[in-house]
């Protein structure tokens, strides 16, 4: 144990001696936090600017008009029915909403009015006014109902109906969906980081065989096993700081909520922490220089970040990529995330978790079989 040690405090004292490993292994995963923000930093609200051509020119549809402007996160503009075409193809405005020649006297006869949304941005952008629109004009609809007809009784009940003083209260709910994505985005640039470190870790046993350092190390009562596990646990060490500077840069200096309880983030990590040491290793144990070490990291670690959705949501990309995202641990540990997210316990993924640990399993099982079955010291002679 006490060469173990020696060892591992080796280890720590050469990366801490040397600023760029400092920032490689330190700072560099801070990035993500910046990426995080230029994609999903924009927390100001916004509104959808609205149109309005009033061709009826009565009470009624003066009253919808401003009803329209009433809505939360809508602005609105009247306009005259030659400027729709030039606002609309120019993105001045949103969608524009036509009352036509008699709205007014539609809804009072109990019939359908002419209404009119125009816009070049689709169903996102006409749902919300729809809903609202709709469901306006049905109230008015029901008075005409209540009326029969009778043009004098719809107006008092109208009357009644804009002068009521029933009103509803309603409370916000804070819309934490910003800061879950700033979190996954940041999580998925710290899993590459994660997995690069630990394979730029791993690879100096290959750099040690190359310049005979390894060779040195062996020939004190130190073996291989111990050599390899003290590697482990530098490697181990070194993501647990990764993990643990980042989320507390994350929570405490840009106050991102990550959605998830602090230390119950960094357990999560952990498990993850496995794979990518196991991951490290089986690449060391295949390769045969630091070099080609260097090679099957860049050709593995990327495509499958990229493949998991470490830098974009998975939802984005075609269905036959979201099934080889399901066989990648990086898309495990982010599902993961993303369900205690919407409120699912540790407990209830334990699934989630056994299948990480089943990653970084068979990883060292592939690592050790390789490692006891590699006869190519000698290419380092």
């Amino acid at each position: 144990m006490q060469e173990i040690m020696w060892l591992v405090a080796n280890s720590l004292r050469s990366i801490f001696l040397n600023k760029r490993r400092i920032i490689s292994y330190v700072l560099v995963p801070l990035l993500g936090i910046f990426i995080a923000f230029l994609a999903y930093g924009k927390t100001g609200p916004s509104y959808l600017q609205t149109g309005i051509v009033d061709l009826d020119h009565t009470t009624i549809s003066k009253n919808t008009a401003s009803f329209i402007g009433s809505l939360k996160n809508v602005k609105t503009s009247k306009l005259a029915e030659s400027e729709v075409r030039n606002k609309i193809a120019s993105g001045a405005l949103d969608c524009v909403i036509i009352l036509e020649p008699g709205f007014s006297e539609a809804i009072i006869k109990g019939e359908k009015p002419e209404v009119q949304i125009v816009s070049i941005k689709g169903a996102q952008v006409t749902t919300y006014i729809k809903a609202y629109l709709n469901n306006y004009i049905g109230n008015l609809s029901s008075l005409s109902t209540a009326s029969n007809g009778e043009v004098t009784l719809f107006n008092t009940l109208y009357h009644n109906y804009q002068e009521s003083r029933f009103k509803v209260t309603t409370h916000s709910l804070k819309d934490t969906s910003n800061n879950n994505d700033m979190t996954i985005q940041t999580i998925g640039f710290l899993l590459m980081i994660m997995l690069n470190s630990a394979g730029g870790l791993s690879e100096l046993i290959l750099k040690e065989k190359e310049n005979r350092t390894y060779f040195r190390i062996m020939s004190a009562p130190i073996d291989g096993k111990k050599y390899v596990l003290a590697n482990v646990i530098v490697n181990m060490i070194i993501m647990t700081l990764q993990v643990v500077v980042t989320l507390t840069v994350m929570t405490k200096v840009f106050g991102i909520s990550a959605g998830v309880p602090f230390w119950e983030m960094i357990g999560v990590m952990m498990f993850f922490s496995l794979v990518s040491v196991g991951l490290s290793l089986v690449i060391t144990a295949f390769a045969t220089t630091s070099n080609s070490a260097s090679a099957l990291q860049n050709l593995i670690i990327t495509p499958t970040c990229l493949l998991a959705g470490c830098f974009w949501p998975v939802e984005i990309m075609p269905k036959a990529a979201q099934r080889i995202a399901e066989f990648l641990p990086q898309r495990w540990l982010l599902d993961t995330i993303t369900e205690l997210q919407k409120g699912h316990t540790l407990s209830s993924l334990s699934m989630n978790l056994v299948t990480l640990l089943s990653f970084a399993l068979v990883f060292f099982i592939i690592a050790i079989y390789k490692f006891s079955r590699n006869n190519n010291v000698r290419s380092f002679l």
